[in-house]
């Protein structure tokens, strides 16, 4: 057997630094994960969801998650928000999601999604809002009302996802 050099020992054995800030950043994320649905369970619980239609434990994965009161009032917003939208969720608890809304958003749009709130019926749709920056996105944007188990509709939920295909 050949003897080796202290160098290609040292090559063999090293981790490129890339590979460690990609599981840092994957740490990072799943921590991030694991806070966010914290507290949506908090929230369900709190409400008494019924929770089997929402599917939100998986959808967060990959979704934005933005649950709204009943005057449509952000009480909460997935960590992913801050890559799509620029704003932190401490920005934007307390507001409505017209703050991501302009001048290139569809007002006959915006009107159908009214209409299904007030219906307390799902909707989904593909709006161009805009981040913090002033850039604008499409959203697609799937919302549902929140009903206890009294049957009682307490929340909107959202799930929005960045269309990139639009």
């Amino acid at each position: 057997m050949k003897n080796k050099s202290p160098e290609d020992v040292l090559q063999r054995h090293t981790v490129p630094i890339h590979a460690w800030d990609f599981h840092y950043e994957y740490l990072n994320e799943l921590k991030a994960l694991t806070a966010d649905l914290k507290k949506v369970r908090e929230i369900s619980n709190e409400f008494a969801w019924n929770k089997k239609k929402l599917d939100i434990e998986e959808r967060i994965k990959d979704e934005v998650v933005v649950i709204t009161d009943l005057d449509l009032k952000i009480v909460f917003a997935s960590s992913g928000i801050k890559k799509m939208t620029g704003y932190k969720e401490e920005e934007i608890l307390g507001k409505t999601p017209r703050m991501f809304q302009g001048p290139a958003t569809s007002k006959k749009d915006l009107k159908e999604i009214s209409e299904a709130v007030k219906l307390q019926v799902p909707f989904e749709k593909t709006l161009e809002n805009y981040r913090k920056n002033g850039q604008t996105y499409k959203c697609r944007i799937n919302g549902f009302p929140v009903f206890n188990l009294k049957g009682e509709m307490s929340h909107f939920i959202a799930f929005e996802k960045q269309d990139i295909s639009a």
